[in-house]
């Protein structure tokens, strides 16, 4: 059996505080989300002025970066390019750049959506959480 590591609430309190400070930063009105590398909400934060839609569209972009252990835009990227299948993918709701996975040591150990703002500025805010860890 192997043991292995997992997102501590110290964690998730460190990521989040690091991804808000972003997008305050830079006056983006969003939500973020903080999933474990089951895809389970760990985190939720709606900024002032975040649209209500995004506060469902950010957990499952996390969901999704979480579940396939990459980026959630590799998923738009192939839409875009014309594999429209993965829009029926199941399990798989968000399927929108902004979804970035936690990797340490070759695991996925959760991920961090953000939805609000442009696609690149989403996943923006999500590097930047993570990277406060």
């Amino acid at each position: 059996m192997k043991t292995g590591s997992y997102l501590e609430r110290s964690d998730v309190l460190r990521v989040a505080a690091a991804a808000e400070a972003e997008a305050v930063s830079n006056g983006w009105a969003v939500t973020i989300a903080i999933v474990d590398g089951g895809g389970h909400l760990l985190a939720l934060n709606r900024l002032d002025g975040a649209a209500p839609a995004t506060a469902h569209i950010a957990p499952a972009k996390a969901n999704t970066a979480a579940l396939v252990r990459q980026e959630s835009k590799s998923f738009e990227d192939q839409i875009n390019g014309g594999r429209v299948a993965f829009l029926s993918a199941p399990t798989l709701q968000g399927v929108l750049e902004g979804g970035v996975p936690i990797i340490k040591d070759g695991h996925c150990l959760g991920a961090v959506g953000v939805s609000g703002v442009l696609p690149g500025q989403d996943a923006q805010i999500a590097r930047a959480g993570i990277a406060a860890l």
